[in-house]
């Protein structure tokens, strides 16, 4: 039995397919087991989220039987009175300990690219954290440190096609800053390679292009049929914008600050695409992805 945590992300979405038409036994866990769509009758569903990790009743249930856990799940905002840091960190941790305890032989865990304790931003520090606690844990571990995420319908591409709908699209402070964007599909594809393998190891997965987040957003803007010129706004300017938005609308905001925030982290490895394709997977390109091509 593998257990499956944000099996309705993004890269989750993609590996579910994967995992069953491998003959893989899948129980996944979820607040909605309707996201799941057609999939959800394949699987078996333990109710629940990073934020009930405390509660061992159902962390004892998610794992009963299990041999892989695949811990995807994970927040790039607040989510009160739950913060980043106990649902990307503390979360993990202890879902990880409770693996430990009840057999689990491997645990596959999702950290970021160019994490760590000195990064600006509080999911990168979350994300580094969970990683040093697994890379202690004595199970077999794998952890995939992946560049910026992408697929066509995810929030982040989303919200710049929306933009492209104005006269121009603005962008949160320079836009200097650099990436890899690899395709979810290619991610996916990348933890089909690993589970393959024995032993303890760490992937930097990269896509094969190195974009600013200017370059990314014109190319969306491009795609989506409507370039549009790029203005820049000041960091402070958007702090205060987007806490403002916040405070009116609450989780409903189309983005916080701390999603602003995280663009201004470069992710890049000087690895480049060797880790994915030493998992068999040649990451495609952000524009030929986006185009259908």
């Amino acid at each position: 039995m593998l257990l499956l945590t944000g099996a309705t992300g993004s890269v989750g979405s993609r590996l579910l397919p994967l995992l069953l038409e491998q003959g893989e036994e899948v129980r996944c866990l979820v607040r909605e087991p309707r996201r799941l769509g057609e999939r959800r009758v394949d699987v078996q569903i333990a109710l629940g989220d990073l934020g009930e990790m405390s509660d061992p009743y159902l962390v004892r249930q998610a794992l009963r039987g299990v041999d892989t856990v695949i811990h995807l799940a994970a927040t790039i905002r607040d989510q009160p009175p739950k913060r980043i840091e106990e649902l990307n960190g503390l979360a993990t941790v202890r879902l990880l300990r409770a693996a430990e305890r009840s057999g689990v032989g491997r645990f596959v865990f999702f950290s970021a690219l160019n994490a760590s304790g000195a990064q600006r931003t509080r999911f990168f520090r979350a994300k580094w954290l969970a990683e040093r606690a697994v890379a202690s844990s004595p199970l077999q571990t794998t952890v995939f440190a992946p560049s910026i995420v992408y697929d066509h319908s995810d929030p982040w591409i989303t919200l710049l096609r929306r933009f492209s709908f104005l006269p121009v699209l603005p962008v949160s402070g320079e836009g200097k800053a650099r990436f890899q964007p690899i395709w979810a599909a290619d991610v996916a594809r990348c933890v089909i390679g690993a589970l393959e393998r024995e032993g303890r190891d760490r992937y930097e997965l990269a896509g094969p292009d190195t974009l600013s987040y200017d370059e990314m957003s014109d190319l969306v803007s491009r795609v989506a049929g409507r370039p549009r010129p790029l203005v820049h706004l000041p960091l402070p300017l958007i702090r205060a914008g987007l806490i403002a938005i916040r405070s009116i609308f609450g989780e409903a905001v189309f983005a916080t600050w701390e999603e602003a925030e995280l663009m201004e982290v470069a992710m890049v490895s000087e690895r480049g695409t060797a880790d994915a394709n030493a998992l068999g997977v040649e990451p495609r390109r952000m524009g030929d992805v986006l185009e259908g091509l």
